[in-house]
């Protein structure tokens, strides 16, 4: 019975810690937009909540991200953990080249800004998901 109540805390829990590696990931790309050679992160987020979730399944990124995810095959070779120090292999991908530049850094901070900020929103909703669940929970354990 617990555990019906909090499948759904944890889910977010998870969700919750994906969004503020993103957050770090796309805050390190807008940070280094001028050092020559940097090569932009991001995290596949959909593969990386499949992972965290326990469904097993992962599939590679497409779009923003490329091979962000373990193998496609169980006879694959999982990617290393990140340097960033997740646990998920593999999490942290690069990001695809939108433009060239002259010192290979591939970092577009327009695009960057834009998904700091959406990150940043779609984080804010996760945690009132998660303040709305618990304000349920308690007026029910209150009975009212």
């Amino acid at each position: 019975m617990l555990d019906k109540m909090t499948n759904r805390l944890d889910f977010l829990g998870n969700a919750l810690v994906l969004r503020a590696e993103r957050q770090r990931a796309i805050a390190s790309n807008i940070a280094n937009a001028d050092t020559p050679g940097y090569v932009a992160r991001d995290i596949s987020f959909a593969d990386a909540m499949r992972e965290a979730s326990g469904s097993g399944v992962t599939r590679l990124a497409t779009g923003g991200s490329v091979g962000t995810a373990g193998a496609t095959d169980p006879r694959h070779i999982p990617l290393p953990a990140a340097a960033s120090g997740s646990s998920t292999p593999g999490a942290l991908g690069y990001s695809v080249q939108s433009q060239p530049s002259l010192d290979n850094n591939t970092v577009d901070l327009d695009r960057e800004r834009a998904n700091f900020v959406d990150n940043a929103v779609r984080y804010e909703t996760t945690l009132r998901f998660i303040n709305g669940n618990a304000k349920t929970m308690l007026s029910a354990i209150q009975g009212q």
